[in-house]
């Protein structure tokens, strides 16, 4: 890094170090610490650089890696790993630093000169230090980031794309004490200013790089990263920034009807992670869930909350050491008569039967969530339904007037308030335990209903029948099929005495749907 830059970063981390007044802007930049803009590249080094033969050879090292090149295909490109970091903004508007990975392809004519440029945004993490820029550095205890970003090397970068990956506000070398879960405006902005940063590393890219972007800007995200993926295009399209397509995976896009089947008995897998995370994130941001945590949480989790998430333990260590329980997100006494039916759900609205099991699991001692915190939502809910949950509506939409506060800021980040002008993929899995598949077909329902041609929304489910010799999609769906038979008759080889269910519903969500939606989405971009 030139002399200037770096001397010019460690005093933009000093200020922001040191509480200093900056004004967090988008914009070019200006001179002194009192401006301070968006987007702004804090640092940047190149921390891997393989060559295409280099990067067949680390994919056919291990097991997971031969998938890998299965799925993604022979690497093509040489791939160049450059971490950045760069000025953004928290949940509340405050100042920080974010970094992210820019993966640059290169070698042969095909891999260099312009090319697409593709903002990936990757899914829900516990570990601070994620960081997908450093995809040799594995700690399988801590999931950190280098799986995901293999993932995505191979599939895009080594195949031609460029590559803009933020590891969001919160992690990996960011400033920020807390990350701002699943709030649309803020993650929206954080990725738009990875986008800029990185583009100021590739207009003063390294001698001899060729490699430039051509105009084709595609989104693409899975789980958390789907929201974030569909939430960043809304913003560029209001911003009037180019977007050519996108395709998002198992994302909670409609956000008040996922909050809502929750409270209301169908607790996911992960819940207990998911839900510290959100409300962190949205009492940072807002400042009214609650007083006191103790409001929300049980008292023996309620001291040091706020501050568990993301941590550098791994998840499971949080479980045994009693700072969260590993399902039990509420008392399964119900917090009054009239919610009986909901303690555990009996009969769960819009989830396929084989997850009422797993609903009753979110259900004990030891729960997470106030019984009078719930009631509280329930009784919100009841006099104030969404348009989609238990009941839909024609037009979709959340409820009108929420006004419990926790309602309101899951209202608030819902993204059934946008219509795209391009081309969108919603992928996802209908047996989704983590992330309820209902979530597609409600953001597909509310477009229809506000008139977005049918033609722009393609709304796969990798986990469907084959429609007909014309399905295009045949070739995902009869390997996602495969992959599922693989893992249960592994368990069933294992001892499992179930055939294997409780086996494919773990993998479900983060290992079966993610790796056929990133197939579909790249398959989808390759039209455009």
């Amino acid at each position: 890094m030139p002399t200037t830059m770096r001397n010019a970063s460690l005093a933009l981390v000093s200020a922001l170090a040191l509480g200093a007044s900056i004004h967090v802007q988008a914009g070019p930049a200006c001179s002194g610490l009192s401006c301070v803009f968006r987007g702004q590249l804090v640092e940047q080094h190149t921390t891997l650089r393989l060559s295409a033969p280099a990067f067949s050879s680390l994919l056919a090292s291990n097991a997971s890696g031969q998938q890998l090149a299965a799925l993604a295909g022979t690497p093509v490109c040489n791939v160049d790993m450059v971490y950045l970091r760069y000025l953004t903004v928290g949940g509340a508007g405050e100042p920080t630093i974010a970094s992210a990975a820019l993966m640059i392809p290169g070698g042969s004519p095909a891999c260099s000169g312009p090319r697409p440029l593709m903002m990936y945004a990757h899914g829900t993490t516990a570990y601070r230090n994620y960081n997908i820029a450093d995809i040799t550095q594995t700690d399988p205890g801590n999931g950190d980031g280098a799986g995901e970003g293999l993932a995505i090397a191979a599939m895009y970068a080594a195949q031609g794309y460029i590559v803009v990956a933020s590891n969001y506000a919160g992690y990996a070398g960011s400033t920020l004490s807390y990350h701002p879960y699943l709030n649309g405006d803020q993650q929206a902005a954080d990725m738009i200013d990875s986008l800029r940063a990185a583009r100021t590393v590739l207009a003063t890219s390294a001698a001899g790089r060729t490699t430039r972007e051509n105009g084709k800007v595609f989104l693409s995200g899975y789980s958390q990263g789907g929201y974030v993926a569909m939430a960043t295009h809304r913003a560029m399209q209001a911003a009037g920034m180019r977007v050519t397509a996108a395709s998002t995976g198992s994302g909670p896009y409609a956000m008040a009807a996922t909050a809502d089947a929750l409270i209301e008995g169908e607790v996911n897998l992960g819940s207990t992670l998911f839900t510290t995370l959100v409300v962190t994130s949205y009492q940072r941001a807002y400042g009214n869930i609650y007083r006191r945590p103790s409001e929300f949480y049980e008292a023996n989790y309620a001291p040091g909350i706020e501050n568990l998430l993301p941590n550098v333990k791994p998840l499971n260590t949080l479980f045994t050491t009693g700072k969260l329980p590993p399902t039990h997100l509420f008392s399964s006494t119900s917090p009054a008569s009239q919610f009986d039916a909901m303690t555990p759900p009996l009969a769960p609205p819009l989830a396929p039967p084989v997850l009422t099991g797993l609903f009753a699991a979110g259900f004990g001692p030891g729960n997470l969530v106030r019984n009078a915190y719930r009631l509280r939502v329930l009784e919100d809910a009841a006099i104030h339904p969404d348009g989609a949950f238990p009941n839909a509506t024609t037009a979709m939409l959340p409820a009108a007037s929420p006004e419990e506060p926790l309602r309101q800021a899951f209202k608030r980040n819902d993204l059934r308030n946008w219509q795209p002008h391009v081309p969108v993929q919603l992928c996802g899995g209908q047996a989704d335990p983590t992330v309820f598949f209902f979530n597609a077909r409600i953001e597909q329902a509310y477009w229809s209903n506000a008139n977005v041609p049918a033609a722009l929304v393609t709304v796969l489910d990798v986990d469907s029948p084959i429609a007909g010799p014309g399905d295009v999609y045949t070739p995902i769906k009869q390997g996602f099929a495969l992959a599922k038979a693989i893992v249960a008759s592994q368990a069933v080889a294992a001892g499992a005495t179930d055939g294997g269910a409780t086996a494919v519903l773990q993998a479900y969500h983060g290992s079966l749907v993610a790796s056929f939606c990133t197939v579909a989405a790249r398959a989808f971009f390759a039209q455009f």
